[in-house]
């Protein structure tokens, strides 16, 4: 792919400033796709470190999940090369969608078409892998891009020694599949599953005890609810929603040792374009721990000085 130009906020993200300009107004050059990214990775080599990682104290860094790996003008959504992008401004968690080809290759895919994200049309489903192959991806734009449509176990690989994956599978893809790609290229130590319900965690916790879940939780009933199901909190990553959670709430999944992810893609997004981007710090100030976001690099800015001079938790991010 030719070298393009991203207007983001690097001054920002030396100083730490919480106010931003509109992201096509900034100016820093992109990462190439051929070059690896360096600065900002998060290194967990053993299932304990990653439990040790998700274990809440109040010295943790808060930190940004970056939805479909945090899609900009020129990088389209579940692309690795897109992941690379926004390592290169900040140690992220990177949520990616998984599918399954018609001859069974897990490939990252939000959609079950291809149409809105490939040069392709027609169910995902429908397609071979040789043929998704033959696509190129478009980003949120529609523009086409250079880049193809990579495996979940190129994505796992990847990301070892750079950053944390959370693992979305859609309905067709058996948990099997997934939990056999986590554990062949053993990525056991940073690789969580989403799970958007009790049930599904619990067969998934069932399928592979070592591996951490991200669980929806959203209130004290569904807390209460989890803790129903056996489910140690060690495993356990607590989505909250969409909405912004009440400081109380956030304090008794802290009390359990469980960090909370806000989900601020949509409209808490928005309304930090409107409003200014330091909503995002105010968020972390009222207990999220890790913000899920369309606008990982700016939710990143913002939120820069609000990690603590020393952490318990520094080990695990390396220069």
């Amino acid at each position: 792919m030719k070298n393009r130009l991203l207007w983001i906020p690097f001054l920002l993200l030396v100083f730490g400033s919480c106010s931003q300009k509109p992201l096509e107004q900034q100016e820093v050059l992109a990462v190439d796709s051929e070059v690896e990214t360096s600065g900002n990775h998060i290194q967990l080599s053993s299932v304990d470190e990653a439990r040790d990682f998700y274990s809440w104290s109040s010295d943790r860094i808060p930190m940004v999940s970056a939805h479909r790996g945090g899609p900009y003008p020129g990088f389209p959504e579940n692309a690795i090369e897109t992941f690379a992008n926004v390592v290169k401004y900040t140690p992220t968690i990177i949520e990616l969608d998984v599918a399954m080809t018609k001859d069974g290759v897990l490939v990252l895919m939000h959609d079950d078409k291809l149409d809105r994200t490939t040069t392709g049309r027609g169910l995902v489903s429908n397609s071979t892998y040789p043929e998704i192959q033959e696509l190129f991806l478009k980003d949120e734009d529609g523009n086409i891009t250079d880049f193809k449509v990579p495996t979940l176990e190129e994505a796992l690989i990847w990301s070892k020694g750079k950053a944390l994956l959370t693992v979305d599978i859609k309905q067709s893809v058996p948990y099997e599949k997934i939990v056999e790609a986590v554990r062949s290229t053993e990525s056991e130590a940073h690789a969580a599953l989403i799970t958007y319900s009790i049930a599904s965690a619990k067969k998934l916790h069932y399928m592979a005890p070592e591996l951490m879940l991200s669980v929806t939780i959203r209130n004290m009933e569904e807390i209460e609810r989890f803790e129903e199901a056996g489910i140690p909190w060690t495993r356990v990553i607590a989505f909250t929603g969409v909405a912004e959670r009440p400081q109380e709430f956030n304090k008794a999944l802290h009390e359990k040792g469980v960090f909370t992810i806000l989900g601020v893609l949509g409209n808490l997004d928005g309304r930090a374009i409107a409003r200014g981007d330091q909503l995002y710090a105010s968020f972390v100030q009222k207990g999220a721990d890790i913000l899920a976001t369309d606008r990982p690099i700016e939710a990143a800015a913002a939120i820069k000085t609000l990690a603590p001079s020393t952490s318990s938790k520094s080990k695990y991010f390396k220069k």
